[in-house]
Parts: structure tokens; C-alpha cells; sequence
């Protein structure tokens, strides 16, 4: 592990320490579990980028588009999708 040291301005020092405090968490637990969780959503939001990137780039075909109706529309009852299916492919 390496060690760091930081500047913050005293209100959100208080802040952190008020947090840290009501968790029962050391100060480089509480800054570990923090950095941790903002690089979690940094590569989170990259990785929804990426997909909606990718899905820019190659967009559903009509034929998936009438398979992911077909099987919402009888993924509860005994009927079969597939006749429905080939006839929206059709379209």
C-alpha cells in the first residue's frame, strides 16, 4: 500500500469526519472506500458509453426487433411465438 497525504478545505474535512465517525471507519478506510467508489462509477459510466456506442454502430435488425416482440408477447402463456415471428420477419 502506498500513502498519501491530501489537502481539504476545513468544512468538507468536517464533513468526512462527521461520516466517517457515524460508520465506525479509520480516515484511509472511509478515502480508500470513497476513491473506490468513484473510479466503480467512472467505469461504470464508461462502460454504458461504450455500449451505447456500440449499439450506434450496429443497431438492432428488424428481424431481432420482431423475435424480442414475439417472445415478450408469449413468454407467459402456452402459445407459440414462432409462428408470430416469421410472420413479422416478413414485414
Amino acid at each position: 500500500m502506498a500513502k498519501i497525504a491530501i489537502s481539504l478545505p476545513e468544512e468538507t474535512l468536517q464533513s468526512v469526519e462527521k461520516q466517517r465517525l457515524a460508520t465506525g471507519l479509520s480516515r484511509s478506510e472511509f478515502f480508500r472506500r470513497v476513491v473506490e467508489e468513484y473510479l466503480r462509477l467512472v467505469k461504470e459510466r464508461e462502460d454504458v458509453e461504450q455500449y451505447i456506442q456500440g449499439y450506434l454502430k450496429y443497431p438492432e435488425k428488424k428481424e431481432e426487433i420482431a423475435l424480442a416482440e414475439a417472445n415478450l408477447r408469449y413468454a407467459f402463456d402456452d402459445e407459440s411465438w414462432e409462428d408470430d415471428w416469421e410472420e413479422a420477419s416478413k414485414k
